[in-house]
């Protein structure tokens, strides 16, 4: 700053010899060139108004102005402290030109950071970590880094030495992240889960331990499955993201493959019999269309000739209902039909009764 004066000094001469003269002289100046830069910027504004199609850049340079117009003249009443003050009374009124500086530039950075943030997860074909789901986790980790950046700064504008603050905020953080290591653990696995979406809102899921439900909600440090029995499950992130999970709606579409297996007796025509089952598959509603149901012949079985009806339903939810209807279905026709479903037959034949003579 003494150097800044030394330069400044052959024109502040104009304004007289008197320190107080010359600092009022500077803060006028001062206040003009804020005004002045504070113009620049609305001009500015006006420019890239016309050149872009979206606001993100005109919202930037409309936070900037006040920080800008606060700086200029902070530096102005800088200049003018040191011309007439001296010593603890300098020191001091700088270190709170200073402190009054980082809390504008501060704040302009927490509205810059969520404005970046927002606009990111508005586009999560580019940006796919940030989605309205984990914004508040990078809008409050931008705050953190801010704050603690902004806490540094303040202190060494008083001149007060961090280095034991530093260390001892070194080692609370050590044993808060063990301390909460299984929390951390989830909330990475919710924030990588969300990014790579293995799963969504509304899918259903197979889980490795046998769960099978319709995803419900997914946080940060759970996911939620409802089965079919109306049953919430809540399942922590981390075991999320280390199990195989089966999504039956994924794919290129959300339509889900029924089977229904049935076997017939040995000498049934197996051509009336793949014909019965399409046409049962075709007259139910609930099989969709396209892809088109089929019939497959898979083995033959100890007492059958084992077959398999292959059709979609527009949802996995819809599997129970539609597989009732198709065995019923399928039951009654084989009746008309006068096709057989062979089932387990034992014979037992008694050579003695106990007690019998024999001859």
């Amino acid at each position: 700053m003494d150097t800044l004066i030394d330069r400044l000094h052959p024109y502040l001469s104009y304004f007289g010899e008197h320190a107080y003269l010359q600092a009022i002289a500077v803060i006028i100046i001062g206040y003009f060139i804020a005004k002045l830069v504070n113009w620049g910027l609305s001009r500015l504004v006006h420019l890239i108004l016309k050149k872009t199609r979206t606001l993100f850049d005109d919202h930037v340079v409309e936070l900037l102005r006040g920080p800008a117009f606060a700086s200029v003249f902070l530096v102005a009443l800088s200049i003018a402290a040191v011309l007439v003050l001296e010593g603890s009374m300098e020191t001091a009124t700088l270190s709170l030109f200073k402190s009054v500086a980082v809390v504008i530039w501060t704040l302009f950075l927490l509205q810059l950071a969520r404005l970046i943030l927002r606009a990111m997860s508005g586009t999560p074909d580019r940006f796919a970590i940030i989605r309205s789901q984990t914004l508040p986790l990078f809008e409050n980790l931008a705050l953190l880094v801010i704050i603690g950046a902004a806490i540094y700064f303040l202190f060494t504008a008083w001149n007060i030495d961090m280095t034991a603050w530093l260390a001892s905020a070194g080692i609370v953080g050590i044993a808060i992240g063990f301390a909460a290591k299984d929390t951390l653990a989830n909330l990475f696995s919710g924030v990588f889960i969300l990014a790579d979406a293995p799963y969504q809102i509304g899918d259903y899921v197979v889980l490795d331990s046998g769960e099978r439900g319709e995803v419900t909600q997914i946080g940060l440090r759970s996911t939620r499955l409802l089965t079919r029995d109306d049953v919430e499950v809540t399942i922590p992130n981390s075991i999320m993201g280390n199990t195989k999970v089966i999504n039956e709606s994924g794919g290129p579409h959300k339509k889900f493959r029924i089977r229904l297996k049935v076997g017939v007796a040995y000498g049934s025509d197996i051509d009336q019999v793949r014909a019965v089952l399409m046409d049962v598959a075709q007259q139910d509603e609930g099989v969709c269309d396209n892809p088109e149901p089929r019939v497959r012949f898979r083995t033959f079985g100890a007492s059958s000739l084992d077959f398999e009806l292959l059709g979609w339903v527009d949802e996995p939810s819809l599997r129970g209902r539609i597989l009732d209807s198709l065995n019923g279905a399928v039951y009654k026709r084989f009746r008309q039909e006068g096709i057989e479903i062979p089932y387990a037959k034992q014979d037992v034949y008694i050579k003695s009764l106990p007690g019998s003579v024999q001859e």
